[in-house]
C-alpha cells in the first residue's frame, strides 16, 4: 500500500519560507514606518496588521486555488518608503498606501497586468527567478567565513539527508544547525519576549505632492519589482494561476487595511519559491499545503506582531541565511536548466539572468524588472534577424 503523504516537509517548508520573509526585511518594515514618525506601538501593529493580512491572503488563495500561492509585504516598496518618508506626516503616510494600493486594484479590475504577464517568455522568466534566488544561495556559502563550523554542519547534514532522506533534507538541516547554534551560544534569549499589539485605526490624509513623490513610486516598485517577480516565479514553477483576480484579491485587501499600517501585500518570489520546490512536497499538486502552512505561521506571526524583531534578533543571522540558501539549490537549478533548455533563447535568458543577479537599480526600480526588460530586448531583436 502506497505511505502517507509527507506533510512535515511541506509545513516545514512553510514555517522557512516565512523566516526568511520576515528575517529578510522586517527591519526595513520598522525603519520605514518610524521614518514615518510611527511610535514603536504603532509600528508593533502595523506588523500585526500586516501579518494577519499575509496569512489570510496566503491561505485563502492557497485553499481556493490548490496551489502554492504565497504573499509577502514589497520589500522594494518597503525601502522605496524608508528612504522617502522623511518629513511625511503619519497621516499623509496613510493616504500614500491607501492611494498606491487602490492604483494595484484598478490595474487588476482592468486587466493590464495579465496582459503583460502573457507576453514575457517563459525563459525569460525563469531566469528572472535564477538571478533573484542567486545572492542567496551565494550567501549560504559566503558565511563560511567566520561561521565555519555552523555553516559546515549545516551543509553537512544536508548533504548527508539529501542522500539518504532528500525529503528531510531541510528538516535535518534546520535541526542540526539550530543545534550548533544554541551549544555555542549565538541563540540570544535574554531579550525574547512575546506580546499581543492590535493594530489602530489612522485617518488618512491626501496630499498631492506626496501622493506623486512618494505613493506613484510605490505603485510602481511593488508592480515591477514584487508582483511581476512573483508571478513570473509561479510561471517558471509550473503554476499559471490567473493574473487579474489575484492582484484585484491582494490589492484589494491591502486597501482595506491600508489605515492599520498596510501597504501592500504582493505575490511572493523568493519565499514562494521555497513552497513550490520538490523539497516541500513530491508531488506538485500537493506543494498548495506549504503555502498554507505559511499561511498559518503568518497568522501567527501577526498575532505576535511586536515580538518579530526581537525574534529575528535571536537567530544568528548566518543560521537564516544558510537555511534559505540550502532550501533554495533545488529551485535555482531547476530555474537555470528552464531557462537555458532551448537554444534560440539561451543568449537573451542568459542577459535576463545577469543583469537580475547585479543587482542593479535604476529610478528605484529593482534589477529583476530591469532583467527582464533587458532579455526581452535581446529576445526581440534575436528573435526579428532570426525570422529574417
Amino acid at each position: 500500500m502506497r505511505s502517507s503523504t509527507p506533510l512535515f516537509p511541506a509545513i516545514l517548508a512553510g514555517f522557512v519560507a516565512v523566516l526568511v520573509g520576515y528575517a529578510s526585511s522586517a527591519a526595513i518594515i520598522w525603519q520605514a514606518a518610524a521614518a514615518a514618525g510611527a511610535t514603536p506601538l504603532q509600528i508593533a501593529g502595523w506588523m500585526t496588521a500586516l501579518g494577519l493580512g499575509m496569512g489570510v491572503s496566503t491561505l485563502a488563495l492557497s485553499l481556493w486555488y490548490k496551489a502554492p500561492v504565497l504573499t509577502a509585504w514589497s520589500t522594494p516598496g518597503a525601502a522605496l518608503l524608508a528612504t522617502s518618508l522623511q518629513g511625511v506626516t503619519l497621516a499623509e503616510t496613510i493616504g500614500i498606501f491607501i492611494f498606491a494600493n487602490g492604483l494595484i486594484v484598478l490595474c487588476g479590475l482592468t486587466g493590464l497586468f495579465a496582459r503583460l504577464m502573457k507576453i514575457i517568455p517563459h525563459t525569460l522568466a525563469a531566469a528572472m527567478l535564477a538571478g533573484v534566488l542567486l545572492r542567496f544561495g551565494l550567501q549560504a556559502f559566503s558565511q563560511f567565513e567566520g561561521h565555519f563550523l555552523l555553516c559546515g554542519s549545516m551543509l553537512l547534514a544536508w548533504l548527508l539527508a539529501k542522500t539518504f532522506a532528500p525529503r528531510y533534507a531541510i528538516v535535518a538541516t534546520l535541526v542540526v544547525g539550530g543545534a550548533v547554534a544554541w551549544t555555542g551560544g549565538d541563540v540570544v534569549t535574554d531579550k525574547l519576549h512575546f506580546a499581543v499589539v492590535m493594530p489602530t485605526w489612522i485617518a488618512p490624509q491626501f496630499t498631492l505632492t506626496t501622493l506623486i513623490s512618494v505613493g506613484l513610486p510605490l505603485f510602481l516598485v511593488t508592480m515591477a519589482s514584487q508582483n511581476a517577480p512573483g508571478f513570473a516565479t509561479m510561471q517558471a514553477s509550473g503554476y499559471p494561476v490567473a493574473v487579474s483576480p489575484l492582484i484585484t484579491f491582494t490589492g484589494g485587501l491591502a486597501l482595506l487595511l491600508s489605515p492599520f499600517g498596510v501597504f501592500s501585500i504582493c505575490i511572493a518570489a523568493i519565499t514562494a519559491a521555497i513552497c513550490q520546490s520538490p523539497d516541500a512536497h513530491p508531488d506538485a499538486g500537493k506543494r498548495w499545503i506549504a503555502a498554507a502552512a505559511a499561511g498559518v505561521f503568518y497568522l501567527l506571526a501577526g498575532i505576535f506582531g511586536g515580538s518579530i524583531t526581537a525574534l529575528m534578533t535571536a537567530l544568528p543571522l548566518s543560521w537564516i541565511q544558510t537555511l534559505a540558501g540550502l532550501a533554495l539549490l533545488g529551485t535555482i537549478g531547476g530555474s537555470l536548466y528552464q531557462a537555458l533548455q532551448h537554444e534560440h533563447e539561451r543568449d537573451a535568458a542568459l542577459i535576463t539572468f545577469l543583469v537580475t543577479a547585479s543587482g542593479v537599480t535604476l529610478v528605484g526600480i529593482s534589477s529583476a524588472f530591469w532583467g527582464l526588460i533587458a532579455g526581452g530586448i535581446g529576445y526581440a531583436v534575436f528573435s526579428r534577424f532570426r525570422r529574417a
